[in-house]
Formats: C-alpha cells, structure tokens, sequence
C-alpha cells in the first residue's frame, strides 16, 4: 500500500488553513533529501511556516513537500521529504499532529528479525527461566 503519510499531511493541512490558523511542519534535517537554509536548521529540526501568504508554489506530493519562501528577504526553494515530516500543527493553538510511521519504513521487531529457522526466538543467555506472562486482569463480578 501507499504512504499514509501525504495523505494526512493534506488533510491537516487543510483543516489549519481552513480554521484561519497558520499551518506549520516541524522537520527532522538530518533526513536524506531535506533542502532548507542551513541557518534555519536548530538541533537537527527546523519549523517551516507553509501558510498560503509565506510561500509560493506550495506543492504537497506523495513524495515530498516542495515550495518557494523568503527567508532574510532571499526566496529559496524548499524541498522537504514526506518521510521527513515529523509534525505538523497550527502555530496559534499549537493543535495538530505528530505524524506516525509509515509500517512500510518502520524498522522490523527485533524479536521476528532474530526468530531461529524453526520459529523460536534465540536464547538471550538469561541464568534464570523467562518471566511468567501475566493473566488477564479483568475479571466476572456477579
């Protein structure tokens, strides 16, 4: 299946601008392909303003979010991959959303990746035997 991840890019972005509130994406940097101004890059992250009247030529694709703004008065293009996309929210109250996982992209479980050839999971060298997994702790009150 395709990303989910444009998808509700749009529509959060969308029910901001919608609202009257300025949309804004926080972005991790560090990610392959991310082109913003080097100053504007704090920790790794950097926080970019997409309302309609602080950029130009706003394109929210599959693959990446894309669009022209000024900054120090210079108009760069900005190119920002959808997987790179940590949140977006809206400056004014804050509401949005931290964007989750794609499965696609998630790292594998750790346990299934090590699981032997006859489907049991390696011995992690523990003296004593695996902790007993705990019953349900609900229970029938009459």
């Amino acid at each position: 299946m395709t990303s989910h991840r444009p998808y509700l890019l749009r529509a959060l972005y969308a029910w901001i601008a919608d609202n009257g509130m300025t949309p804004h994406l926080l972005v991790d940097a560090t990610c392959a392909g991310v082109r913003v101004p080097a100053h504007t890059i704090k920790d790794g992250k950097v926080v970019l303003n997409i309302a309609d009247r602080a950029v130009a030529h706003l394109d929210m694709g599959n693959d990446a979010v894309a669009f022209t703004a000024r900054f120090g008065g210079v108009s760069q293009a900005v190119i920002v991959p959808v997987a790179a996309v940590l949140a977006i929210y809206a400056r004014e109250t804050g509401q949005g959303m931290a964007l989750p996982e794609d499965a696609s992209t998630a790292e594998p479980d750790a346990g299934a990746e090590a699981a032997s050839a006859d489907g049991l999971p390696p011995d992690d060298g523990g003296d004593g035997p695996p902790a007993p997994k705990r019953g349900a702790h609900l229970r029938i009150v009459k």
